[in-house]
């Protein structure tokens, strides 16, 4: 939201917005550019008849005082998805989808359009080394691409984010089950696929994974549209610790690694060859691309240590982003932790699905923090069923953000790699200092 207000900025509009808690780098950003509100909280008295639109947040509350007021008044109200739909009506709308993967897939597609000076408007859901801004809407680009999430749009809007984008082209990189709380059977959630597949226009494009079964299985049946692309796992090796791709174009030196991710450049790769950018000048441009943030990105990296930090948090994520290190880093100590930090991973119903997502790694750690059960309205878990989960003897399960440094710090031999994956932040565990 703090990057939409940037970028709307940018283009010359007034933008005002209320929060009861901004924290950084949204207040930092914010504050610089005269964006950040004087104080927190909900003012309804301030939506008036000369607000032109009210762009709503995925975590505000039906019940939202300004938004009842604006509601009141007849002032637009949008969801997020929504808003950037409204903007890019006249635009070829790229939307790349899947249960993991989106982010780093938008990424490289951005980092290669730019590469090749192609006008281009964009969402994506990290920030990214060389720009400014994690949202672009301008008057004249020909294309936006489009990180499309199949969670809800907003609380009054409760349509998957993807489905308001129209996606003329379109990317579906995996489907393993998420979301429990709003899709609490598989099905139900990957009817949400099969929407988003059934979307694409006639004379619209479909690039999946063909190494996912259940992604086969959608895009087989996907309709109207007729141009399907399917990508899988390209030719590598890896040598020295470097990934190198062997193409038609030569061999191709990458800085990031594992198996998902040269699924993702692949995908990119179709991506951007529909926009018009041809392979030789996608494999020169994708040789740079360094990854997302907190997307196996490198806290350090030598020829005796390596930390990573990574966002994974469901099962098929964790599972890929393990082996991945475990294949970058053959014959080295891997220490894989984990935080349990969403709704669905401290869901007793959805802890089974864990089972055996971190046995590529010599060590196995998992956190969570009881008060975060508490935040969410969650039953309690115990250590015990966590271990149990997880179905691995040897694991070591935390609640105390202390006694997780303490171990980690045990694991200090030389070549070790050390992989810390959470959408949260360890409730505080420094990372760069330890």
């Amino acid at each position: 939201m703090h990057n939409l207000a940037l970028a709307l900025q940018q283009n010359g509009l007034s933008v005002t917005g209320s929060d009861d808690e901004i924290n950084e780098p949204s207040r930092s950003r914010l504050q610089a550019a005269g964006l950040l509100p004087e104080e927190n909280g909900w003012f309804p008295e301030r939506i008036t008849k000369s607000v032109d639109a009210v762009i709503l947040g995925m975590h505000a509350r039906a019940d939202n005082p300004e938004l009842q007021r604006a509601q009141e008044l007849g002032i637009p109200v949008y969801s997020y998805p929504e808003f950037l739909y409204e903007q890019s009506r006249n635009k070829k709308r790229v939307v790349i989808g899947g249960s993991h993967g989106k982010t780093t897939i938008t990424a490289m597609v951005l980092h290669v359009l730019r590469a090749a000076g192609v006008d281009f408007d964009f969402m994506v859901g990290s920030q990214l080394k060389g720009f400014d801004t994690m949202v672009r809407l301008s008057s004249d680009a020909p294309v936006i691409v489009l990180e499309g999430d199949e969670y809800l749009a907003s609380p009054i809007d409760r349509r998957p984010k993807f489905h308001l984008y129209k996606a003329d082209t379109a990317v579906i990189s995996g489907i393993a089950w998420d979301h429990i709380n709003v899709f609490p059977t598989f099905d139900s959630y990957l009817e949400q696929f099969r929407i988003f597949a059934n979307g694409i226009p006639r004379q619209g494009c479909l690039i999946f994974c063909r190494e996912d079964e259940q992604v086969q299985a959608v895009c087989a049946d996907a309709g109207p549209v007729e141009r399907k692309i399917p990508y899988g796992l390209p030719h590598y090796e890896i040598r020295n610790g470097i990934t190198w791709l062997l193409t038609d174009h030569g061999e191709i030196p990458l800085q990031v690694f594992g198996k998902h991710n040269l699924m993702n450049l692949e995908a990119a790769r179709h991506v951007c060859e529909d926009i018009g950018v041809g392979p030789a000048e996608f494999y020169t441009a994708i040789s740079s691309f360094a990854g997302a943030a907190r997307r196996l990105e490198p806290v350090l990296r030598n020829e005796n240590r390596a930390v990573f930090r990574d966002f994974a948090h469901s099962p098929s994520k964790v599972k890929a982003t393990t082996e991945a290190v475990r294949e970058q880093y053959a014959g080295w100590n891997l220490v894989a932790c984990l935080e349990l930090h969403t709704f669905s991973s401290l869901t007793p119903e959805f802890l089974n699905e864990y089972a055996g997502s971190m046995d590529q790694a010599d060590h196995a750690l998992v956190y969570f923090n009881p008060a975060t059960l508490q935040h969410k309205r969650l039953a309690p878990i115990s250590i015990d069923q966590v271990r149990e989960a997880f179905a691995r003897e040897s694991i070591q399960v935390f609640n105390n953000p202390e006694h997780l440094t303490a171990e980690l710090q045990k694991h200090n031999q030389l070549q070790t790699v050390l992989l810390m994956m959470s959408s949260g932040t360890f409730d505080g565990v420094k990372l760069d200092a330890l």
